[in-house]
């Protein structure tokens, strides 16, 4: 498979120097050439990342990228990227200081190997009857297996009857539903509150959310999502590796558990019934927790795998990790 990826990469990547002719070559290094944001409310946080591959066998270099209009801004995630490296630009809108329909481009400026500068346009909506605060749905960094809440007030200054019919997810592990609060006239307010769920997986959150109106014109409010499940608790080594054992040999790794905040383990358990480990099962509550694992090697050569199961009390999932070894024959 490696072999296969390697083959790959040799195919794609090109010469710069062979296409340096071609007025286009930056372009190729962007997955789009433009972004519509379409109709956003105010205060929005409003989004969009370019993704940025460099196709070429030279090193290509990134001096700066600029905004045409004081409503945009730009960051890059790198200034330089090596042959076949990916990287992007994050484009974002100011929907506070701003309102009505807005166009900008940023120029990106590519300096080395070859001066060359590509233009992407971007443009933008911003609704003034509709606000929201916060601008975005930030879960910020939540511990797998924790479900936070958050709120976004939605205000609204127009028609009477205005309503929010439904809370479409694009995430299976993210809930939320509108409460209307208040309603004044032309003046609606609603709390639209949202959940993770506890079986999120690890790793970053980045999605979009749509409240679905009445509004016949702009039935949609896009709401951006950010955030980061992490493990609350590690187990470490995550592999034991006891390497070449003979038969009747034993030998002891040491497991780590550790909790960012006091844990007390109630199950530590093989998933097998060999009875090829000794351990004492750790007790009491302990943000830290050693566990001494004992391997017994059998007298059947060959390679050798275990699975073990940790629960933790009060988490919904359970953890595993795995020890192996290779029994070799004893010399006679």
């Amino acid at each position: 498979m490696r072999q296969a990826v390697l083959f790959s990469a040799v195919v794609v990547a090109g010469s710069l120097s062979a296409s340096g002719q071609e007025s286009n070559w930056g372009q190729r290094m962007f997955d789009s050439l433009s972004h519509d944001f379409g109709v956003v409310a105010r205060g929005a946080d409003v989004r969009h990342r370019f993704k940025i591959k460099n196709p070429y066998n030279e090193t290509i270099h990134i001096q700066s990228a600029t905004p045409t209009c004081t409503c945009a801004s730009a960051n890059l995630s790198t200034h330089s990227l090596a042959s076949l490296e990916e990287g992007y630009l994050e484009v974002a809108m100011d929907t506070v200081r701003h309102k009505g329909s807005k166009s900008s481009s940023v120029v990106v400026t590519f300096d080395s190997p070859q001066y060359i500068a590509v233009r992407l346009p971007v443009s933008v909506y911003i609704r003034k009857d509709v606000v929201l605060i916060p601008g975005s749905l930030d879960f910020g960094s939540v511990d797998q297996g924790a479900t936070p809440e958050r709120k976004i007030e939605v205000s609204y200054q127009g028609r009477e009857d205005w309503k929010i019919l439904s809370v479409k997810m694009n995430n299976k592990f993210i809930s939320g539903a509108a409460v209307e609060r208040e309603r004044v006239g032309g003046h609606v307010v609603y709390d639209v509150v949202f959940s993770l769920k506890p079986d999120a997986p690890l790793g970053g959150i980045r999605d979009q959310i749509m409240l679905v109106t009445d509004d016949t014109k702009s039935p949609y409010v896009p709401i951006l999502v950010n955030g980061e499940v992490e493990t609350d608790v590690t187990i470490t080594p995550p592999l034991l590796a006891y390497g070449k054992m003979k038969p009747g040999e034993s030998k002891t790794i040491n497991v780590v558990l550790r909790g960012k905040r006091p844990i007390v383990v109630e199950k530590f358990e093989c998933e097998s019934d060999r009875e090829a480990f000794r351990f004492r099962p750790p007790s009491g509550e302990n943000r830290v927790h050693i566990v001494p694992l004992t391997f017994n090697a059998p007298s059947e050569p060959g390679k050798f795998t275990e699975i073990f199961t940790v629960t933790i009390a009060g988490r919904p999932q359970s953890m595993t990790f795995q020890a192996t070894a290779e029994i070799i024959e004893a010399k006679k």
